[in-house]
């Protein structure tokens, strides 16, 4: 078969489609995979082994992508995500099966919808996005090894690192306070582990924060990280890293998609919460704290005691 799977959104989310992909791959071997992504998971997508092409989704130039689809000649697909815009576009295609869930008014496009209801948030997104397989594949099992991601990392993986990713600082629901990142951090000091802050490109404001509460002593020895490096290098990063501790975000996911131990934050409601948004890792990697925006004292009293048993473990 020659299969089209669509996720042509943010890192996280195409991230938590990779199950998807990877069980039909390992069960089906002579699948052929293409994935249409967004530009920011493009060049991500290309390194990844399980993935045999990769198209972009270029939103301002649809036709382009429409001719290099048809031109594919695909036999299927499977969206993970749909909106009009999408749903128009593999219409266009005349892709003969178009698998999508039954979801907002662009299901019209599409010829097999398949009903879950995620706002029921009975199970994990990328749970969702694997039961889409059971339409072209029934007899496939929901399973897929891990981790997700093999990085064959070429950095001097010591595991003796581990990455705080304060990502937006605390402005919503689901994060620590950037204070509270930093104490995490003098905490993890204590320790063998070399400690890091990352930060995304538009992590700048954060970045400015904890570097003015850190003393010159700490600064010598608490890395500040910029991850201007392609994603795939980002990820490889991660995975050379023991712990990493962040909101529910994109690197998040990546994290879990090598099987990096976690430190999770996620928001207080089912709709944020890591019944939904937890990570592809094995649960024994995965450390989840749901968080008010007025979260208490001993919540990250727990928090802490979490990461200093992992760290003296």
């Amino acid at each position: 078969m020659n299969l089209l799977i669509t996720r042509h959104d943010k890192i996280g989310d195409f991230v938590v489609t990779l199950p998807l992909i990877k069980a039909i791959k390992e069960q089906y071997p002579r699948t052929k995979i293409t994935v249409l992504v967004s530009k920011i998971n493009f060049d991500f997508a290309k390194e990844i082994d399980f993935i045999d092409d990769v198209i972009l989704f270029d939103k301002n130039n649809l036709n382009k992508t429409l001719v290099e689809i048809k031109e594919k000649k695909f036999d299927a697909s499977i969206s993970a995500y749909i909106d009009t815009i999408l749903g128009k576009l593999l219409f266009k295609s005349r892709i003969k099966i178009r698998v999508a869930p039954a979801t907002k008014i662009a299901q019209i496009f599409f010829t097999k919808k398949i009903t879950q209801r995620r706002s029921k948030v009975e199970k994990t997104e990328w749970q969702y996005n694997l039961d889409l397989a059971k339409t072209l594949f029934p007899n496939i099992s929901l399973d897929f090894s891990r981790p997700v991601i093999t990085t064959h990392t070429s950095y001097q993986a010591t595991k003796k690192r581990v990455i705080l990713h304060p990502g937006f600082g605390g402005s919503s629901d689901g994060n620590l306070s950037l204070d509270d990142y930093i104490k995490l951090a003098r905490k993890a000091m204590q320790t063998s582990y070399k400690v890091v802050f990352t930060f995304g490109p538009d992590d700048k404001s954060s970045k400015d924060y904890i570097s003015s509460k850190l003393t010159v002593d700490e600064k010598s020895k608490i890395e500040l990280f910029d991850s201007k490096i392609p994603l795939f290098e980002f990820t490889k990063y991660i995975a050379s890293s023991y712990l990493f501790v962040s909101t529910s975000t994109g690197p998040m996911h990546l994290a879990g998609a090598t099987n990096t131990k976690t430190i999770s934050f996620f928001g207080d409601s089912l709709f944020a919460s890591s019944k939904r948004w937890a990570t592809i890792s094995e649960e024994e990697n995965q450390n989840n704290f749901m968080l008010s925006s007025e979260y208490s004292k001993e919540k990250y009293k727990e928090i802490e005691n979490c990461l200093m048993e992992l760290l003296n473990d």
